[in-house]
């Protein structure tokens, strides 16, 4: 292991600074902060005030001192309508703002329920988490209650997956057991919705539906049509347990393959013979180096 310190991308400790010391990098379309997005921005800050310090890079040789800001343009914008004068930030030592816009991590609804659990434990009341929010106490409640009925298997599998309360709702209607089948297989395919959900509902044997879904499903579909998605959906099931067998594989050698053709491209006299002799090939190997979702693994 290098011996080599770790480089910090950014100073410890963060400075209060005017905003008019703020150079931004890009411009805030006016539709932006006509959008629900900003409003709850714009309650949060209000409410708690800022949460995630805006990053800036102090340019060099400037007087009085100007700072670059790579990171935070809503939420500073969001400040100014406010009436703050000043913001806190972290000061990077580098003028990249990549790395703050690229890993960004999406707050799912499951992890969404989690922090308001969380802040209700803390005394936290439902009317501020609202406000903080802009939501309305209903709606606090509804998240509130979202995994009511979720097996804890089947919340460990879906707590970081983009699934909605409508599908989490269609789920109750079936035993645990069933609940951690179905969210094995929204995961295998990365379908969340509702109507996914409904079908491997609807194609659940009766013995794993809840007694009160097993009342709706005779109303609903025949037993001839209630057979025939069963064994559609093992049909399906088997052939996605075959395909997710080989994925690591396949998704292995486009890795290798990508760094290969990264390589050869590298090369000036083979990237100018690609392109003058063979530019679709050459167009194809550049969409497939700079293809981002090879980047993370399976």
């Amino acid at each position: 292991m290098s011996d080599q310190a770790v480089k910090l991308g950014f100073a410890l400790a963060g400075h209060l600074l005017p905003m008019t010391s703020l150079l931004p990098t890009r411009l805030i379309d006016d539709r932006v902060k006509k959008s629900n997005k900003y409003a709850t921005l714009m309650a949060s800050i209000d409410e708690l005030g800022i949460i995630e310090p805006p990053v800036v890079y102090a340019l060099p040789a400037t007087t009085p001192a100007q700072y670059l800001l790579l990171d935070g343009h809503l939420r500073v914008e969001a400040l100014k309508e406010l009436g703050h004068e000043t913001v806190y930030c972290l000061l990077s030592t580098d003028d990249e703002g990549y790395t703050y816009n690229h890993k960004v991590n999406r707050l799912v609804p499951i992890q969404e329920h989690f922090m308001i659990m969380k802040a209700l434990e803390r005394g936290v009341s439902e009317e501020r988490i609202a406000r903080a929010l802009k939501l309305d106490v209903q709606s606090i409640r509804l998240k509130r209650y979202l995994l009511n009925g979720i097996c804890p298997e089947a919340v460990e599998l879906l707590k970081d997956k983009p699934i909605g309360a409508a599908s989490l709702q269609v789920l109750r209607k079936v035993k645990p057991a069933r609940q951690v089948e179905i969210a094995e297989m929204m995961n295998m395919v990365g379908n969340y919705g509702r109507p996914y959900c409904e079908a491997l509902v609807a194609a659940t044997p009766k013995e794993l539906l809840v007694e009160q879904a097993k009342t709706r499903a005779k109303s609903m579909l025949s037993p001839d049509e209630v057979a025939r998605m069963q064994r559609e959906m093992e049909t399906l099931q088997r052939d996605l347990h075959l395909h997710e067998d080989t994925y690591s594989e396949n998704f292995l050698n486009l890795v290798l393959i990508r760094g290969y053709l990264k390589t050869l491209l590298n090369n000036p006299r083979i990237a100018r013979h690609l392109t003058a002799h063979y530019p679709e090939f050459a167009e194809t190997f550049q969409h497939i180096i700079a293809s981002t979702s090879l980047e993370e693994t399976p």
